[in-house]
């Protein structure tokens, strides 16, 4: 067997990923519906954002959570994650624990971009595996433990350097705290948490 024979071409992607607290502590049909409520909600807030699915491919479920796969094109600039897509599932999440407490839960959330890889048995690579680092940091996870809100997310310093500390239009790069380090293929990397505030319209 030739293992270099069949080298799959880099594809780039704004990541996504997203994962449910304490997703064990459920039983098996209390996760059917948390996971059926968490891709409701990115669905409308993505679709609400313009980041229709032919922008994206079939997401990369993980059983407590999935990674969206999001095209680079000119259409969904990687702006709309953090000022739309985000605030959006925000209030969707908080919106959905007031009115069904029994299924009330809490996201934690990961946005990254670069290079990725397809297979015949899906997608990989390493700013997956850096997204993956990043979701599953335990200082996200303590922080998430300690707030009230619905979610935290955490930006790979990628998306903070080229995108949140330029200031665009709705993104307040005052609001993110370099509180992540994960270690990844023999480099430290530095994520950035934000804990979105719920706003309402008058």
């Amino acid at each position: 067997m030739n293992l270099r024979a069949r080298q799959p071409e880099p594809r780039y992607r704004s990541i996504l990923g997203a994962d449910i607290e304490h997703s064990t502590g459920h039983l098996n049909t209390d996760k059917g519906v948390l996971r059926q409520v968490m891709y409701d909600l990115f669905d409308e807030a993505l679709d609400g954002a313009g980041i229709t699915k032919e922008h994206r491919d079939k997401p990369l479920d993980r059983g407590d959570g999935f990674f969206a796969l999001i095209h680079a094109t000119d259409e969904v600039p990687k702006t709309l994650m953090l000022n739309s897509v985000i605030p959006t599932v925000n209030r969707l999440l908080t919106d959905h624990g007031l009115r069904h407490p029994e299924h009330r839960f809490k996201l934690r959330i990961a946005v990254h971009a670069g290079e990725v890889h397809r297979d015949d048995n899906g997608w990989f690579g390493e700013a997956i595996d850096l997204t993956h680092r990043l979701l599953n940091a335990m200082e996200l996870k303590r922080t998430l433990r300690r707030t009230d809100a619905s979610l935290v997310l955490v930006a790979s310093d990628d998306i903070y350097q080229g995108v949140i500390r330029h200031g665009y239009d709705g993104i307040d790069a005052d609001t993110f705290e370099a509180r992540i380090r994960v270690r990844l293929g023999g480099r430290y990397h530095r994520g950035w948490v934000h804990i979105p505030v719920l706003t309402t319209s008058s």
